[in-house]
């Protein structure tokens, strides 16, 4: 149990430095109201995790991959936050294009990464 544990923390550790990684490179190369680090991680997390549910990885790999790496990576909650506050300062046009291409290209790239996923097996 608690080698599981570990798995899931190092996942996490590295899922979360990356998320950090790519969230402020994308703030300071392309600065906007949009929020354009959390999509990419969103998106590139939903591409990912569909091809680490596709290859169907032993249990170790499933917790240091899919649920600590991916799971720091992508991220939900502020996913949410950022569309409260954009609905708070009546950016309609960039909540609602937020929302469209985030669950729209997630489900599409987490169903793309499957696919792959299976193929790989």
């Amino acid at each position: 149990m608690i080698i599981n544990g570990l798995y899931v923390a190092i996942g996490a550790f590295f899922g979360a430095m990356a998320r950090f990684g790519l969230s402020s490179f994308s703030k300071k190369k392309y600065p906007s109201d949009f929020p354009l680090g959390t999509l990419l991680v969103n998106l590139i997390g939903s591409f990912l995790l569909g091809i680490i549910n596709g290859k169907e990885p032993d249990a170790m790999w499933a917790l240091l991959l899919g649920t600590g790496f991916m799971g720091s990576f992508t991220t939900f909650s502020t996913f949410k936050v950022e569309n409260i506050e954009l609905h708070f300062k009546r950016k309609w046009k960039i909540v609602t294009m937020f929302l469209a291409i985030s669950y729209t290209f997630g489900i599409l790239l987490a169903f793309a990464g499957m696919q792959i996923g299976y193929q790989m097996k």
